[in-house]
This record gives C-alpha cells, sequence and structure tokens, in this order.
C-alpha cells in the first residue's frame, strides 16, 4: 500500500476514489507509566514510555488504515494524517485517516 501525506502523488494518475479511510486507537496509560510520567515532568527529559506508546498506537492506527482502505480495493492512501487527543485524564486517541484511491503508474 503507498501511502502519502500529499495530495497527489508524482508518477502516478488517481483512476478511482474510494473515499475515506480511518484506523483508530484509544489506550490507557498504566498507573506506573503515568506515576513515571509525573516524576519525569518534574525533573525533565523524554517520557520514553510514553513515546513507545504513541510509537505503537500510530503504527496500530495505519494498519487498521491500510486494513480498511484494502477492503475497499484502494492500493493507495493520498493526504494521510494523524489526529491525537485526550479522552479524560488517562485515555489517548490516535486517528490515521486519509484518502483511499486506485492509482496507476505512468508511463
Amino acid at each position: 500500500m503507498l501511502i502519502v501525506t500529499m495530495n497527489d502523488i508524482p508518477g502516478y494518475e488517481v483512476e478511482e476514489v474510494m473515499g475515506e479511510v480511518f484506523g483508530l486507537t484509544v489506550r490507557s496509560r498504566n498507573i506506573a507509566s503515568q506515576i513515571g510520567s509525573m516524576l519525569r515532568s518534574l525533573f525533565g527529559g523524554e517520557l520514553k514510555g510514553m513515546t513507545t506508546m504513541l510509537q505503537d498506537s500510530r503504527l496500530q492506527g495505519v494498519e487498521r488504515m491500510v486494513a480498511e482502505a484494502e477492503s475497499k480495493g484502494a492500493n493507495a492512501i493520498i493526504a494521510m494524517r494523524f489526529d491525537t487527543s485526550e479522552l479524560g485524564s488517562t485515555w489517548t486517541e490516535i486517528c490515521a485517516y486519509g484518502t483511499a484511491v486506485r492509482v496507476r503508474r505512468l508511463t
């Protein structure tokens, strides 16, 4: 699956638009991670547990978005973006989204 953040793909022609596709995941931080993050935020530095959780969440969101695009018959996703929001004090929502399309390489 070809995924780009651009609205078009140089060297390709969009033959058909399948529509929007989403990959959503909601993660909850465990209590140890929360305590560690609070302590780290007092003294500064990277919150490695949080960074890992967000990386994993983005990958899962992309995988779910790709699965939805494939189910629609797409071979590419254009204008791909991420959206992140907090749900309550311990939940983080990650949404990958874009437009599923069928493209053809220009010769």
